[in-house]
Parts: structure tokens; sequence; C-alpha cells
């Protein structure tokens, strides 16, 4: 299905009716707090009210998410400003110049261009939204099993291979990931697996169970043992001048293409990007010497590659199904709780639903820059919220959440005992990312293996002989080999990736 404005304004009918506009509206708020509060990051955000929305019709539903996700990529940069931290590794290059700013009094200012940069890149990304994904979905057509298997095998070995020097680490947790999504029963033959016994195990581990312990749980602890505090400046005037804008107008718009095309890739998050936005900046600035000491080009690049790669992750998730990030395996989940396959038969069979979520996000950008320019004050001020008061609400609605998947403290206990496992894999530097993506696709990279197999009789040759699954292979096999060089050729101690956004 290539692109029509047919569809498009179709999904901006959908997306203006009252409903849609005010759950897009109740995202983009939610979204905006998620980002602000230190210690919540979208994907846990995302993942704490996943199950909440089961009430909601699907279209609204996935329409709020969306918003909480690129809502989360607006708010993230008020305490990297305000209070310098980073609620999001992504954050951390915009506190590097924010802060600075902050303390010369000129936070209003820094948190505005913010809101633009995000507003601009966020508005681009968009535009190639519209034209990348149904582009590709075209191509995806033509993918039978063995190239739905070797599509998502190579997405796991890319983030797998961001692990950096804790490879092994990065192998682990897929690992674990993978033998999670295999408890239960077997989807081709109905057999017992790793179930030891226990009946209610043979009804499997529920993926959103495990979303919500390993990121929100697990950012409990942290955030509990870490003691946040928090040290509010004062915002002042929030308008930034003319020329404020006219010098970082460049960096907006540079930062929107690296983010965009970097976040078309699986695994290339949004704090990768924005340090290499922040870098390109630096590095074509004519006064280098700035960056650091309060350059607001050094805010505009990377608040405009975060929002940039948010929207372009969009693009291989409804295109072929794959998730370039953590936040983004999370909405995968979403989408298959509601028993919506995304990949290319998404623009064909539900071109509704589709074309509504792209329109609702342009929607949801105006939202957005209105609730962030006028409202900076009243974030600011929000982000100053003590832990001890927080912490105690995101366990309470992960439980509830939790427990109103299918109304069994089982369910509860699982996202428990994940807490315990994503506390202990960020305490030791595992890496969550792979952990998340294994489990979401094991189930799809098994029932597509199982087909290739029948396909074949048996012989995993197919994976190499068809053209395009052979491409794929080749590139996961490449993605390995570079991630065992990376970590042979290095004598450093291991750093895993943090990936929360």
């Amino acid at each position: 299905m290539s692109f029509s404005f047919d569809h498009l304004l179709q999904g901006f009918a959908t997306a203006l009716s009252m409903q849609n506009i005010f759950w897009a509206l109740v995202g983009c708020f939610i979204g905006t707090l998620v980002g602000v509060l230190p210690g919540i990051g979208p994907a846990s955000g995302i993942a704490i009210l996943l199950p909440l929305t089961t009430v909601l019709p699907p279209t609204s539903a996935i329409i709020m998410m969306a918003a909480i996700y690129y809502g989360a990529m607006y708010g993230g940069s008020t305490t990297a400003i305000v209070v310098n931290i980073p609620g999001e590794a992504s954050s951390v290059p915009t506190a590097i110049d924010g802060y600075e700013m902050a303390k010369q009094g000129k936070a209003g200012p820094a948190l505005a261009i913010c809101a633009i940069s995000s507003f601009v890149a966020g508005t681009l990304g968009l535009v190639g939204l519209t034209f990348f994904a149904p582009l590709l979905a075209d191509v995806a057509v033509v993918f039978g099993p063995p190239e739905y298997f070797a599509l998502m095998f190579m997405a796991l070995t890319l983030i797998i291979s961001l692990s950096g020097r804790a490879l092994l680490k990065g192998v682990i947790s897929m690992a674990l990931g993978l033998t999670t999504a295999l408890i239960g029963q077997d989807p081709l033959t109905g057999a017992a697996r790793l179930t030891f016994g226990f009946p209610k195990l043979l009804a499997g581990v529920d993926f959103i169970s495990v979303i919500v312990g390993l990121f929100a749980i697990s950012e409990v602890m942290i955030n509990v043992e870490s003691r946040i505090t928090a040290i509010s400046q004062k915002i002042g005037s929030w308008m930034p001048s003319w020329s404020d804008i006219k010098q970082s107008m460049g960096a907006m718009l540079r930062s929107s293409g690296i983010g965009f095309f970097l976040g078309l890739l699986p695994g290339v998050t949004p704090s990768v990007t924005t340090f290499v936005a922040y870098d390109v900046e630096k590095r074509l600035s004519k006064t280098p010497e700035r960056f650091g000491k309060g350059a607001i080009e050094g805010v505009a690049a990377p608040e405009g590659a975060n929002n940039a790669t948010s929207t372009a992750g969009f693009v291989p998730l409804f295109s072929f199904g794959i998730p370039t990030a953590p936040s983004m395996a999370v909405l995968l989940g979403g989408l298959m709780m509601y028993g919506l396959q995304p990949g290319p038969m998404l623009f064909k069979e539900n071109p509704e639903f589709v074309w509504a979520i792209i329109a609702s996000m342009y929607i949801g950008n105006l939202m957005l820059i209105v609730l962030n320019l006028p409202l900076v004050g009243m974030w600011a001020r929000i982000c100053v919220i003590p832990f001890y008061i927080l912490g105690p609400m995101i366990v309470f609605f992960s439980v509830l959440g939790t427990y109103s998947i299918r109304f069994q403290a089982y369910d509860v206990w699982v996202m428990m005992l994940f807490g315990g496992i994503g506390y202990f894999m960020r305490k030791f530097g595992y890496p969550i990312a792979p952990m998340v993506l294994a489990t979401v696709i094991a189930q799809m990279m098994e029932t597509s293996l199982g087909q290739s197999m029948l396909m074949s009789r048996g012989s995993v040759l197919i994976l190499f002989t068809r053209p395009i699954s052979a491409v794929f292979m080749a590139l996961a096999l490449l993605s390995i080999a570079r991630g065992i060089w990376i970590q042979m050729r290095t004598k450093a101690p291991e750093v895993a990736i943090e990936e929360t956004d």
C-alpha cells in the first residue's frame, strides 16, 4: 500500500473524534509528566499504564500509549535543565548546557527552546513517518516466514551488539527473555515446556507482567536506593529571544535529520542519537568552547534528535513489526495485546487504525507545544515531588495494572519476581533491552522458524537461499562478529548501555 492522501484524511477524521482527542490529550499530559518526574522513563510509564488501557477501544488506547511515548520525550528535558537530574539517558546531553543556562538564570528560555526544537523535529519526523512507513510496508509484503525470522533475528543481534563491551551480558539477557517466553505450551504442538509440574505455568508468563516488573518495579528499587533529591532553580522568564531561536534553528534542523535517519535502525535509541547530534553541533560550531558553558545549540540539538528518533521508531514498528527501542517493544506488546500484528499487513488490513495513529501524532505534537510552552513553570515545580510520595504511587498502579490483566494474583507475583530480576540486572550492568525484546518477539520468531522448517522439510538452508532472508542473516552474522571484535579489541572494563528510554 503506497501513501494516499485519502487514507491520511480518513486518519485525521478518526483522530479528531472527541474520544480520540481526549485520550491523545491524556496521553500527552501523562507523557510530559512521566518525562518530567525523575526516575520514570517512557518505557516504565507505558508499561505501568498498558494493562489499565484494556477498557479502551484499540485505536484510543494506542493513541494514548503513543502520546505518552513522544510526550515523555518533551518532558524529559525539564529535570535535566532545572535540577540537573536527567530522567533518561537521552537527556544527559541536554543537562550539560541546559543546567549551565539555568544557573545563569536562563532556565525559561532553555526549556522553551527544548519545546520548540522538539516540535520542529517531531513534525519533520512525522512527515518522514507518513511517507516512509507505507513504502517499507510495500517492500515487506513479499516477506514469508523465513524473511520474518531472519529480520527478527537481525533486530535481536543488533540490540545485543549495542551492549558494547558487555556483549556476554547482552547474550545472557536475551537468553533469559527467550527462556521466559518458552514457559507454557508449545504453540505448534501444545506440549508443556518448563512448567515443572505447576498447572498455572501452562498458561505461560504474561509479557506485560514481565515488562512492568523489569521497568517499573526495578526503577522504584533503584531510585529508593539512590535516594533521589532535588534542588530547584529559578525559572525566570520563559520566552526565548529572537536571537536564541535564530541561533538554534540550524541545530534543530540538523538534529531532526540525524535523529530520524539513525532512529530507523533497530537498537539505535534516543540515548545514542542525542549524543551524536550534540557532538555534530559542537564540531560544526565556530565557537565550540561555548559548549558545556550554556550554549543554546547544545540544548536544541539533543532535544531535536530525541524527538525525531522517537518518531522514526514508528517506521520499522509499523512496517516490519520490529521495535527499535525498549519503549517500542512495550508498544509492540500493546498492539499484540489488542490482537493487532504490526507489519505490512497492518497497513492492508487495518488502514483506518494505522493512519488514525499517525494523524493523532500530528495533533499530539501541537498539543505538546501548547502544554509545554506556557506551563514551563508548573512542570518545573512538579519535578521536585519527593520520591517517597512518587514511589508508592508507581508500585500501586503497577500492582493494579498487572492484576487487571487476568485478575490473578499470580501475575502480580510474576511482576514482583521480574522486578527483582530487573533490579539485579541494572545493578550488575546487564542490559534490559535484549531481554524485553526477546520476551516480546520470541513467539513470533518461534512460529516463523517452525513454518520455515515445514516449508523446507527441516533444512535451515532456506534462511540462506532466499535473497531477502539471506541478506538479513548476513547482517545478523556481521552484527555478531562486530560485537565479538569490539569485545576482543578493547581491554577496558565492560560498560552496558543504559536504555531506559
